[in-house]
C-alpha cells in the first residue's frame, strides 16, 4: 500500500488497536481507506471555500454498516490538514437531543480538538487566541513590550473590536472572554476554569466565576448559535480559519416523540438557513443519516422546507453520484472492496509487526479474501454491514495470531466463530436467525 512505510509506529499502533476493538480509529483513516477517492476532490474544495470565508454543508447518505462514521473522520483528518478546527457530536435522544441546540453546542466544545490538541482543545484555542492578539498588537511597535497595562488595554481593545459582530447578538460572549482574560491575568486559576466552562456551554458554573465575568444563568437554546459564531471567529484569529461540525446519527430523531423529531428538524432547517445566510463563515456542517431518515416520512419528510434543501437525486447508477451534491450516498463494500480493505490493513499492521515477512506471508491476499468471504456468510451474505466484524477477525484472530506464533497458520489451526455477543444490533440481525454461533472452516 502506497505511503504506508512512512507511517510513525505510534499512528499505526493506534490505528490497528482501535481495529482490533472492533471501533473505528480516531485518525489514520487515509492510510487504509477503500473507495473515497471520488470524493476527495470535491470536499477539498469545500475546505478551501470554508477556509477562505465561505461555509459547507453536505448530508451524507447510507445504511447501517456503509461507512458514514468512517466517511466522517476521514474528513475530519483532511480537515485538520488543511488547519481546520473539527468536532463530532452524536446525536442522541436522552444525551444530544438536535432540538436543544445548547446541548449540542457544548458537546460540539467537549469535543473540539486541531491537529495539535485533543478534545476539548477549547481553552489551548482561546489561550492562543489571546495570544494573537497580544503577539498582533507588539508586531504594530507601538507599545512596548514591558508595558503590562496599555499592552492588556489594546489587546482589550482588540478582542471587542474582532468581537463587534457576535457582541451585538450575544454580548455574554464577549463578556466571559473578557472576564477570562481578567482573572487569568490576576492568576485566579479556579475561576479561569470555570469561565472556559461556560463559554463551553456547561451547566452549574459557579455563581461567583460568572459575577467576575458579569454573566448570569446558563446557556440556553437561543444564545447557542451565537456562541458558535463566537467560537468561530476565535478560531479564525489564532490561525483555525475554520471548524468542520459532525453530527452523526441524526437518523435517531426518527424513534423520538413526535413534537420532539419536529422540534429536531426544524432545528437542522434553522441551521441550513444560517449557513445559507452566511451567519456562519468558516463552518463546514455535515449531518449522517440513513436512507429512511432522509427519504421516509417519520424523518426529512416530516418538514417540507428541509426536504426540499435536502433534495438530491438518486435514481441513477451510483457511480454517476455527483461529490459536489447535498447529499452523498456512501453505497458500503462489495467483496472485492472489502478485500481490498483487508488487505491495505493488513500491510498497514505488517509495518509495525514483530515478524512482517511472515505475516505478509502467511496471511496472503488470497487467505484475506477468504475470511472476508466467510465473515460475509457468517452475517447471512450482507457485505454491507461486515466490515467492522471483518476487520476485527483479521486483527485480533489472525495477524496477532501470525505475529506471534511462528507455527499458527490460519488455514490450519483457525475455524471462524461468529458469536451474539461480539455483535452489535445491525450485525446479530443480518446474522441467520436463531443461530447462537456459526461456525465456518475455512479452506
Amino acid at each position: 500500500m502506497s505511503g504506508v512505510t512512512e507511517v510513525s509506529a505510534a499512528r499505526r499502533r493506534e490505528v490497528v488497536d482501535a481495529l482490533r476493538r472492533g471501533t473505528v480509529p480516531q485518525a489514520g483513516l487515509d492510510l487504509f481507506a477503500v473507495g473515497l477517492d471520488r470524493f476527495t476532490r470535491a470536499l477539498d474544495d469545500d475546505i478551501a471555500t470554508v477556509a477562505g470565508g465561505g461555509s459547507a454543508f453536505h448530508a451524507i447518505r447510507g445504511e447501517y454498516g456503509s461507512g458514514k462514521t468512517f466517511f466522517a473522520r476521514w474528513l475530519a483528518e483532511r480537515s485538520k490538514r488543511a488547519g481546520l478546527a473539527t468536532a463530532e457530536v452524536q446525536i442522541s435522544e436522552t444525551e444530544t437531543p438536535l432540538h436543544r441546540l445548547e446541548t449540542v453546542y457544548r458537546r460540539l466544545t467537549e469535543r473540539l480538538s486541531t491537529a495539535t490538541h485533543q478534545p476539548s482543545a477549547l481553552r489551548a484555542v482561546v489561550d492562543s487566541w489571546f495570544y494573537t492578539l497580544e503577539e498582533e498588537i507588539l508586531d504594530a511597535g507601538e507599545i512596548a513590550d514591558d508595558d503590562e497595562k496599555a499592552l492588556a488595554k489594546a489587546v482589550e481593545e482588540l478582542m471587542e473590536e474582532r468581537l463587534a459582530d457576535v457582541a451585538r447578538t450575544t454580548p455574554a460572549f464577549a463578556a466571559a472572554l473578557r472576564g477570562y482574560r481578567h482573572v487569568r491575568m490576576s492568576g485566579d486559576s479556579a475561576t479561569a476554569e470555570a469561565l472556559i466552562a461556560w463559554l463551553g456551554g456547561q451547566k452549574s458554573v459557579a455563581a461567583s466565576a460568572r459575577r467576575a465575568a458579569g454573566v448570569r444563568g446558563d446557556l440556553d437554546h437561543f444564545a447557542a448559535l451565537g456562541f458558535l459564531q463566537g467560537l468561530l471567529t476565535v478560531l479564525r484569529d489564532c490561525g483555525h480559519p475554520g471548524l468542520l461540525v459532525v453530527l452523526d446519527e441524526t437518523e435517531t430523531l426518527q424513534r423520538v416523540r413526535g413534537d420532539v423529531r419536529e422540534k429536531g428538524l426544524n432545528a437542522l432547517r434553522q441551521l441550513l438557513d444560517e449557513i445559507d445566510a452566511g451567519r456562519f463563515p468558516g463552518l463546514f456542517l455535515l449531518i449522517t443519516g440513513t436512507p429512511a431518515f432522509y427519504d421516509g416520512q417519520q424523518g426529512v419528510q416530516r418538514l417540507a422546507p428541509l426536504a426540499q434543501r435536502l433534495a438530491t437525486d438518486f435514481t441513477t447508477d451510483p457511480r454517476f453520484d455527483s461529490p459536489r451534491a447535498v447529499q452523498l450516498r456512501l453505497t458500503g463494500f462489495d467483496l472485492d472492496g472489502l478485500g481490498e480493505l483487508g488487505r491495505n490493513v493488513r500491510d498497514l499492521y505488517a509495518g509495525a509487526a514483530r515478524h512482517p515477512e511472515r505475516v505478509t506471508a502467511v496471511v496472503d491476499d488470497a487467505y484475506v479474501g477468504e475470511l472476508a468471504r466467510a465473515v460475509t456468510g457468517g452475517l447471512g451474505g450482507k457485505v454491507g454491514v461486515a466490515p467492522r466484524l471483518f476487520l476485527r477477525k483479521l486483527v485480533a484472530d489472525v495477524l496477532d495470531r501470525v505475529d506471534e506464533f511462528e507455527d499458527f497458520d490460519p488455514r490450519r489451526h483457525y475455524a471462524l466463530t461468529v458469536s451474539g455477543e461480539e455483535l452489535n444490533e445491525v450485525e446479530r440481525n443480518a446474522a441467520a436467525a436463531g443461530a447462537d454461533d456459526v461456525e465456518l472452516d475455512l479452506p
